[in-house]
Parts: C-alpha cells; structure tokens; sequence
C-alpha cells in the first residue's frame, strides 16, 4: 500500500462497515483510483481525523502523508466556524454540494476550494465523511477582480463630472448618476422611471424628441444637441447633450446612454459677449450717424435706433427741457393718451448737478404717483430706464427706455445708456450753430474715447480727457507737441500718409494701429480720423478719436488661435471634411477630403461638394447644387440619412455618406456649413460577398432537399415492406416541406425574414401534388414578415397537419375542401388547418399519432401553442412573432 494511506482502514466490497469500525476496500482498481484521481480526495472521521487522503489531496495544500493523514481536519481549515459547520451538517446527514471554504497550505498560502461531501454511517451513528476538493482559488481571484471592477466602473458612472443617463425606448429613465442629480436639484427616486424630457425646457422638447426616435428608430446611432433643463427649483440651465445608442447583438436598439455637460456659464458668456457686440455695435451706428446728421431729427432718429438697439427695449423716447418742463421731442411706439399724461415728469429737477440714471425695475412695485402709475399701466408698460442728457454737470433732458415685462438694468446697460446720452448730447449741440464749439468740447471732454485735434504738420491742439487716460500724457504735457511723441518708431511712417489723406480732404475710418503710451508700453487702438476746415472751407487740422481696441485684438488672437487647432484637429481626423461659405464656396479641406475626390479642390471656386462628379448609390447624375450639402445650406439643417457616389478624374468611384451640419453666427444666422464624407467602400464590398455566398449556400440546400426527397420517393416505391414504404413516403413529404420552405427563403432578398403569402403558397402547392385531385386546397395569408429560423419548423407542422386533414377530415369519396391560414392575431401569429371531418380529441390520440406528436415538438420548437377544436374540425398553432433572441432558437424535437 503506498505510504499516503499507510495506517487508512480498508475497503470492503460493498463500501459498508463491517461491524467492527473498518472501511473495506473493493480491490486493486478502486485502490488506484482513488490514490491518482485527478481530484483531490479524502475521508474524515466523525471527529474530524483525516483518515485518508489521495495524492492529488496532497498535492493541492503541499504537506507529505505524515503531515495530513491522522490530524484532524481543523487545523487546515483558515476559518474554524466553517469546518464545524461542515461536520455538524454532515452528522446530520445533510449533503454538501460545492460548499465554499478556505483551505491553509504547507507553505503558508490560502487556497479557496468548494467540497462536496456525504457521510457514510452504520447503526445511525456517523462513521466517517467522503470528500472532494475542488481548487477554486483562481476562480475566487478572478471574482474579486471582476467584482473590484465592476465597482469602479460604478463609483466612476456615478461620480463623474458630467450628467450621464441611460434611457430605454420611450425615453424612460433607466439610471442615472449622481452628477445629473446634482444638476437637477433632485434625488434618484424622483428621476428613475420618468420620460427624460419631463426636465427638459417646453421649447425645447420637440427637437430633442425628434432626434430621440430616429436613433430608436435606428436612422441614427447617436446625436448632439443643445437644450435647456429645467431644476427642482424653476431655474434654467443650459446642456450639451450627447446621445449615444447601445445596440443588441441583432443591432436593434436597447437603450441609450445620453452624457449632458452643463455649459450654461459658456452660454452666459457667449450671449455676455454677444450684447456687449450689439451695444457696440449699437453705439459705433449712432456715432457714424451722428457725424452725418445735419438737422436735430437726424440726432433724434440715430438716437432713438441706438436706444433700442443697444438697450433691447421695446419702445423709447427723448425729452428736451423746455422752459424748466420736460417735453417729448421723438419717440417710438408710445400712444399720444400717455405722453399727454407724463409730460413734465421728471425724476430730477433742473437745479439738480450731475443727475445719475434712475431705473424702474417693476412699475407695479415703483412708488409712484396713482395718476402716473395708472397711465404706465394703461400703456402697458413693464419697466422703465431714466437716463438724464446733461452737458457740464447740468440737465438739458433726457432719453428713456421702456420694456413691456419687468426688467431690471445691469451696470453695463446703463454704461451703454450713458455712452448714448453723452452721444445724444453731443450730437444735439453739433446742430446747435451758436454753441457748437462749446459744446462739443463738452462732449469730446466728457467721452471715454480719446479725442484729439492737431494741423497739418501734426502738432496736437486738444488732447481731452480720454487721451490723458488712454495715452497717460496731460494735455498740457502734449498740446503743442508734435503727434509723433506718441507714435512708435515703426509706426513713424504712418504719419504723412494720414496727414496727406486729410489733406486731400479723405475721411479716415476705424484705421486700426499701435500707439506708445507715457510709460512706454504699446496700446492697440482704431483711429477714426476727420478733416477740420475754417470758416472758408479750407482744411486746417484734422480731430481724431481713438478707441482703445486691446480686448478686441488679444479677442481676435485667440479666435485666430482657435481657428488654427480646429485646423489641426481637422487635419488629423482619417476622414474627407470640409468647410463652405454661406454661397457653398469651398473655404477649407483637409488631406483626406483630397484622398476621397481624388483631386485637389480650389478655395473659393468649387462649390457645394469637393467631388469631381456626383452621383446617387443608382447611377443616377447628382447635381452638386442638389447635393445633401447645398440642402443643409438652403435650409438650414444637418442633412442625415443620404448616402451618394463619388467619381474621381481618374474614372474610379467612392461610395459614401455625407454628413452636412450648417454653422451659425451668435446670432442664429447660416454663416457656413461643415461636411463629413464617410468612405464605405469596404463595407460595401462585404455586403456584396456576404449575399453571394448567402445566395450558394441556399442554391445548395435547395439542390441537397430535392435530391434527398427523390432519394426518399425512389426507396419509397422499391420497398417491399409496405410499413417501411409508409415511412419513407411520409419522410419524402416532409422533405418536400421543408424544400419549399428553403425554396422561398432563396428567393426572399431579406436576409433574416420571408414573407408569410409566398411561404404558404409555396408549401401548400408542394403539399397538394402528393394530394388526390379531388383535394382543394384554400390557402389564405396576412402581409406579414417571419423570422427565418421558424420557417422550416413552420412547414413541417403546415405538411403535417395537411396529410392529417387528408386523411381523416375528407368524407369517404376523397373530396372536400382544406383550409389553410396564417393571420396576425392580437399581437401574436396564428396558424389554422380546417377541414370538413368530425374533428378529434388531442389527448385521445396522441399516443397513437407519431404526427402529432412531431408536430407538437414542433410548437415548442417555435415557443408556441398548439389546440384542437371541433366544429368546425380545426387545429390551430399559435406563436409570437419575434426573432430568435425573443426565444424562438431552434431546440431539438421532442417526439
């Protein structure tokens, strides 16, 4: 015996005890399969002494005979409360399966292991257990590290910055993470289960609800949009959502996973930046008008434009003091009842220096007079701005600014209106042919602009108050200096040109250049440049004003710098992109835009696409101006869902999708488009060879069924037994079935469905010419479309029931009519067979019917049900219409 069992009690024949406490062996072979099984083995004592342990035992935990066999089990087991638990459940004569524990080996490791265990017992006393051993240690590592990750894939959906959702078909939440919680002011309960466009802004919704059903639908897989939430408290945020598609393994949409990045401070800033473009724009058409108004209805209607324009307000007013009364002089949109009733109201009174803009953010909370709050209501007005038009500290009128809803002014609006005032103010004394130096020295004093005047050999003869601030010179540091103290080295030359174009009596307009200021540092600023004439007409000196431009150019840098990565970054993507003008005109393409056409587009010149010629996946010619480019330019939309040909100077052709997006300005308007190209001529090809080997391998079954019925028919009719001729006839049949069945899946262009009409047309004409003549067949089918791996189950259960139709449902002469149908049957798909007999019993026949019972198998093959009704005598098999995934799977028959 060898040494790993030496001091083991034997085996007897039977495995029992044999009375006195020993374990009889069966011989040799049992022997040796228990010492060199590749399990590990062993049997413990009702103690819990090892009284005997394999080799494969030992092996595992690493110990010698001597150091494992006649312990007791406890001392390798790392867990005390387990292995008493073991023994106890196995004196109870429980069995163990797989029953997890943790194994101390020689060395000092933890081995994870499942046991499988029973005891075997005499006289109802336990005597000893039989186990085995299963090492499990990796098994147990690769669960921890599985579990390890699953949690960090958890920990990092549920704390990542940005809002992440997962959405079923209808937009229902699925899950969700902590971040959009975050966004949303709301806890996990109250978003799960809910549509995600219950938070979305109502104006939105219908746009992100569109897209939403086209990637369900599957005509896109995934989408970006811009959309404004709405939080548990009422406020707004804006969102960048991406909405991506996760497929199934047939490509059909499961659910989606939708990323939303809060980019309501960007949003804050681009529509900052864009108000602070339209006031100065605003202020830069009123100082253009201005320059050209020759008649005070001039300054009033430049004024009255800037008001509204810069301030976005919905009607405005200017009223000029007028013997110490405030009088209207021009206004827009007020009715002749309401300037009646508020003429001679001012905020201020006359005596009053440096007066300050007043705004009334709500009229209905401001406190006003009743008569005056009344005619503001009665005029429907919300909100009201007084900005005062003073010249030197004292009040000369005033504009005001009128809003329909409440509205309170920001800081920067009221430093608009003030530049407007000033602007208004200065225009009006401009007209003012008595007071129209003083005046407009009170203007060029007061403006934050640098204004400065100098002859014609460029000595300065003003320098206001913007100069001192913007160049750091006073002015009685720079009047009567030449204008070149503040010009650069390098900037020298402009000079004399400037000087010469005055001259000549030209007007210099937003020339853009760099000054020095007293410190020496550079100043970016746009000189707008006018000549001064005497009272002859004759040019004297020229006035300048120069606008401080540094925020624009370092704006314009890094807009520049922008422009120059997106280059890059577009230059980098292994895609053909390209980039038009409003027109359609090429302005940018990328290296792989000049792989796909085959040519190197010209900027400015071609239009709309940067192929050579165009055509649609037919052949036909495609325009360029029809091209899905020129539409997403004409109508202002992304175009999706085209797919086109391209065909390069050389003669070859590209197919590909294009994915045009327009581009717009701050302001909504179309200023471009951007077009992605996606070369898919290898998918093409595959698509090409997967239905040419498709097509053969049907072509072959097709060949193989029919030469197997023939086979069939011919062993049919040279059989001498006529029970071996029934079976095969019966064989050929079903063969013929299922031939008529591959027969329209060949002919069926789609490849994983056929249509129900030509599938029961095909089989019941199979079926009727084993029929006698006298046999009609009815057969009657929906429009409706079957997966593919039900269509031979489904023709063997229709030939079935046929041959059973004939043989028991016809009267004795062999005539009668059978009807066959496939209709669509509240959501599911029903199969009838009528015919014109008594009917039967299913249960009382079944054992007797080998059909029968095949075409049952055959039911649950397909996951459906099979009845039996009479009167009429029908057999109905009903199934759902779904594809294999939905358990429809092939299975084998149970007959």
């Amino acid at each position: 015996m060898p040494s790993s069992i030496s001091g083991a009690r034997s085996f007897g024949s039977n495995g029992d005890d044999d009375g006195n406490g020993a374990i009889l062996l069966p011989g040799s072979e049992v022997e040796d399969f228990f010492e060199n099984a590749a399990v590990s083995l062993h049997l413990v004592s009702n103690d819990g002494t090892i009284l005997r342990a394999n080799r494969a035992e030992l092996d595992l935990l690493g110990y010698a005979p001597e150091e494992y066999i006649g312990r007791n089990i406890r001392e390798f087991h790392a867990d005390p409360a387990t292995i008493d638990e073991i023994l106890d459940r196995l004196s109870r004569r429980e069995h163990l399966q797989n029953y997890r524990a943790r194994l101390r080996a020689r060395d000092g490791s933890i081995r994870w292991v499942e046991i499988t265990s029973n005891a075997r017992s005499a006289g109802g006393r336990m005597i000893n257990t039989r186990c085995i051993t299963i090492d499990v240690t990796e098994k147990v590592k690769a669960e921890d590290l599985l579990r390890e990750q699953e949690q960090r894939v958890a920990l990092t959906y549920d704390s990542a910055g940005v809002g992440i959702v997962e959405a079923d078909a209808e937009g229902r939440l699925l899950r969700v993470n902590g971040h959009l919680c975050y966004l949303l002011g709301r806890t996990k309960e109250e978003l799960i289960g809910r549509p995600v466009f219950d938070w979305t802004y109502p104006a939105d919704v219908e746009a992100d609800r569109a897209k939403y059903r086209q990637q369900v639908a599957g005509e896109i897989k995934s989408y970006t949009i811009e959309k404004r939430f709405v939080r548990k408290d009422g406020s707004l945020f804006w969102a960048v959502v991406t909405s991506s598609s996760v497929l199934d393994e047939s490509g059909q949409f499961r659910y989606a996973v939708r990323v939303q990045h809060d980019v309501s401070e960007r949003k804050e800033i681009e529509a900052a930046l864009a108000r602070r473009a339209e006031e100065q724009a605003a202020l830069h058409q009123l100082t253009e008008m201005l320059q050209h108004s020759l008649t005070r209805e001039d300054v009033y209607e430049a004024a009255l434009e800037a008001i509204q324009r810069g301030l976005r307000c919905q009607r405005a007013s200017i009223l000029l003091l007028e013997g110490g009364i405030m009088k209207f002089v021009a206004w827009r949109g007020l009715s002749d009842p309401y300037r009646a009733a508020v003429e001679g109201h001012s905020p201020w009174s006359v005596e009053d220096r440096d007066p300050q803009p007043i705004s009334v953010s709500d009229v209905e909370q401001a406190e006003l007079s009743n008569s005056l709050k009344q005619a503001i209501r009665t005029e429907g007005i919300g909100a009201a701005c007084f900005i005062p038009i003073n010249e030197g500290g004292r009040l000369l009128g005033k504009f005001m600014a009128y809003f329909d809803e409440p509205h309170d002014c920001s800081g920067e609006e009221i430093e608009v209106a003030r530049t407007i005032a000033r602007q208004l103010g200065f225009g009006l004394e401009r007209v003012r042919a008595q007071k129209a130096a003083q005046r407009l020295a009170a203007i060029v004093e007061s403006s934050h602009d640098a204004i400065v005047s100098k002859d014609l050999k460029g000595i300065v003869s003003t320098w206001n108050g913007g100069a001192e601030r913007l160049f750091g010179y006073t002015a009685a540091e720079m009047v009567g200096r030449p204008i070149t103290t503040i010009i650069p080295e390098d900037r020298v030359g402009e000079e004399p040109l400037i000087l010469g174009r005055i001259g000549n009596g030209e007007l210099v307009d937003h020339f853009e250049t760099v000054r020095r200021r007293k410190d020496g540092t550079l100043v970016d600023i746009s000189l707008t440049i006018s000549p001064v004439r005497d009272a002859s007409g004759r040019i004297v000196g020229a006035s300048k004003i120069a606008r401080d431009i540094s925020d624009k150019k370092a704006t314009e840098e890094q807009i520049q710098d922008s422009e120059r990565r997106l280059k890059d970054l577009l230059a980098a993507i292994p895609a053909a992109i390209y980039t038009t003008d409003r027109d359609g005109k090429i302005t940018y393409f990328n290296e792989a835009a000049v792989q796909l056409a085959g040519r190197t587009p010209e900027i400015g010149t071609d239009e709309w696409c940067v192929t050579w010629k165009l055509f649609w996946p037919d052949g036909t010619p495609l325009p360029h101006d029809q091209c899905p480019m020129a539409i997403s330019l004409r109508e202002g939309r992304p175009i999706r869902g085209y797919e086109a040909v391209a065909e390069r100077p050389d003669g070859t052709r590209v197919p590909f999708i294009p994915y045009p997006t327009p581009m717009r300005d701050a302001a909504g308007n179309v200023t471009g488009a951007i077009n992605m190209l996606v070369d898919v001529s290898e998918r093409k090809h595959a698509e090409t060879q997967q239905r040419i080997l498709l097509d053969e391998l049907n072509h072959r079954v097709k060949n193989n069924m029919m030469m197997l019925k023939s086979l069939l028919s011919v062993a049919a009719r040279t059989s001498k037994s006529p029970e071996a001729r029934t079976v095969l006839d019966e064989a050929s049949k079903r063969v013929a079935a299922m031939a008529a069945a591959q027969r329209v899946l060949y002919d069926t262009p789609d490849a994983v469905n056929f249509g129900a009409e030509p599938f029961l047309g095909a089989v019941c004409e199979t079926a009727k010419q084993m029929f006698p003549p006298a046999v009609e067949l009815v057969c009657e089918a929906d429009a409706i479309q079957l997966p593919n791996d039900i269509a031979m189950p489904l023709a063997l259960i229709i030939n079935e029931l046929l041959i059973n139709a004939v043989k028991y449902g016809l009267p004795g002469n062999g005539q009668g009519i059978i009807r066959v149908s496939i209709k669509r049957s509240r959501g599911d798909i029903s199969l009838a067979v009528e015919d014109e007999g008594p009917g039967f019993e299913l249960s009382s026949v079944r054992s007797s019917s080998s059909g029968l019972r095949l075409v049952e198998g055959l039911v649950r093959q397909i996951g459906g049900a099979f009845e039996v009704s009479r009167h009429p005598s029908r057999c109905t098999v009903t199934f759902s219409q779904q594809s294999e995934e939905s358990g429809l799977a092939p299975k084998s028959i149970d007959t």
